[in-house]
């Protein structure tokens, strides 16, 4: 295999010129139609010698001859350059299955109706072309920020709702906000596009909810094009959730900082029309419920980073809550500088708030109350005839990763709701943990149309505003 390769590697150097490129779209009528001696080989030979040689030097053997560039052109052999790229395979199908076309897209099936047939080669070389973003996940309780290229976010901060003085205007707060993130990135701001998510906040359907949110990402807009962005694509913090989960269509159940919103989205577009659900429960009380046990069985602590640690670490969501109340729960964790810390019921019963908020104290609907009237608004609207599109249910935030949460609520959700709504019901935990937005914005940032799909330039922000503020009345 070593010979082979090495003369098909002296052909391709010898015989293609150095626009070879994955993608590249240089005349073919002066390529010979063989590459002589060596087409006796057997085309899987061939094509296991283009997988060794990687996606580039496979680009250039296609221009050795026309029998060669045909091979390279397989869809089977970009598939598994896709499958062994940065991303995984599935990932990467998704988003340039679903993504393609941009946001929001209704009929996929009608642009794909009138799409030709995805050539991998072409996808692949596109998507090696998309630069590199910034990816800045707004969150509720911390932001989290990092290279769209990179595997996870390299740094964290306090979100943009609430940096720096609350009391400022919103234009110096995010001003404030988005250059303390470029200088701990240390990046080039005029260099870069910009994916920003933005936490749900005036959730209603109502006109004056719909100028507050459209006023917040003008905002946004304004502030990074006016520090020379290239471009800026901002997205609820919801959809990017669903993204992740490699989902278009689907309820997000984020678990915020101080509220958890139930949110249905169709095909990539918030259903306000159908309704938003907001409980007055988030991981700040959950922290404060599992103190106030601590505090009762006298457990000394110095901090409510402590509290929330041991919450992180050894709380859990039980399936049966009385029946849990029976068995031993005891288990530790040793938190630095402090020593170790155990807890029993404590462990089970912080979660259980987010199903009985009575047991904390909190005047609040249960968890699954509020997926399950919003279940029934998406199946009483009538908007859409396909009934199937609201029932994966995705949970998203740092709370929703307290093991048995999905259990628990998917099989609070089948009880509650009558058998032609519960039929088929998914709960799913989140896909990346506590950075799932974060990751959904990390997939739309690197399909292979972002920059013309899903992007908006500084020239097209003034020319939609022209003639008016856009922020007028904030």
């Amino acid at each position: 295999m070593a010979v082979i390769l090495k003369k098909v590697w002296e052909s391709m150097i010898s015989r293609s010129g150095p626009d070879s490129r994955v993608g590249s779209s240089h005349q073919t009528a002066n390529r010979p139609a063989s590459a002589g001696p060596l087409d006796q080989l057997p085309t899987e030979v061939f094509i296991q010698i283009f997988r060794l040689l990687g996606p580039r030097d496979a680009a250039r053997a296609s221009a050795v001859c026309r029998a060669w560039k045909e091979l390279v052109s397989d869809n089977m052999l970009w598939a598994f350059f896709l499958q062994n790229g940065r991303e995984p395979w599935d990932t990467a199908i998704f988003a340039e299955t679903y993504l393609r076309p941009g946001r929001p897209h209704t009929n996929y099936m009608a642009y794909f109706s009138h799409s030709p047939q995805l050539s991998f080669m072409h996808i692949y070389a596109q998507r090696e072309k998309v630069p590199g973003s910034v990816i800045i996940d707004g969150g509720s309780g911390y932001c989290k920020y990092g290279w769209s290229k990179y595997n996870a976010p390299s740094g964290r901060c306090a979100t943009f709702m609430e940096f720096g003085n609350i009391e400022s205007p919103i234009l110096s707060r995010l001003q404030h906000f988005f250059t303390a993130v470029f200088t701990r990135m240390q990046v080039k701001r005029s260099l870069r596009p910009v994916v920003v998510s933005i936490p749900i906040c005036h959730s209603d359907d109502t006109e004056s909810a719909r100028a507050s949110r459209r006023q917040l990402r003008d905002a946004i807009y304004t502030v990074l094009f006016d520090m020379n962005v290239p471009a800026v694509c901002a997205i609820d913090q919801s959809v990017l959730g669903l993204y992740a989960a490699r989902r278009t269509s689907g309820i997000v159940v984020n678990i915020g900082f101080n509220v958890t919103s139930v949110v249905p989205i169709r095909c990539g577009k918030v259903m306000r029309e159908v309704g938003v659900e907001v409980v007055g429960l988030g991981a700040l009380k959950l922290t404060g419920f599992l103190r106030e046990q601590m505090q009762q069985r006298n457990m000394n602590f110095e901090s409510l980073y402590t509290v929330r640690t041991l919450k992180e670490k050894l709380c859990y969501v039980a399936a049966d809550y009385h029946a849990e109340l029976s068995k031993v729960t005891q288990a530790s964790c040793e938190i630095s500088g402090e020593g170790w810390f155990t807890l029993s019921k404590e462990r089970f019963k912080t979660g259980e708030i987010l199903f009985q908020p009575q047991i904390g104290g909190i005047h609040a609907m249960g968890l699954h109350s509020a997926v399950s009237l919003c279940m029934h608004h998406c199946a009483d609207s009538g908007i859409f005839s396909d009934d199937g599109w609201f029932k994966t249910v995705v949970l998203v935030g740092g709370t929703s990763c307290l093991p048995g949460l999905p259990e628990r609520l998917e099989k609070e959700l089948i009880r509650l709701l009558p058998p032609s709504i519960s039929e088929g019901i998914k709960v799913l935990p989140p896909p990346y943990g506590v950075d799932s937005a974060w990751y959904g914005a990390k997939i739309v940032s690197n399909v292979s149309t972002f920059h013309s799909a899903w992007c908006i330039t500084k020239k097209q922000f003034r020319q939609k505003h022209r003639g008016r503020n856009p922020l007028a009345g904030s």
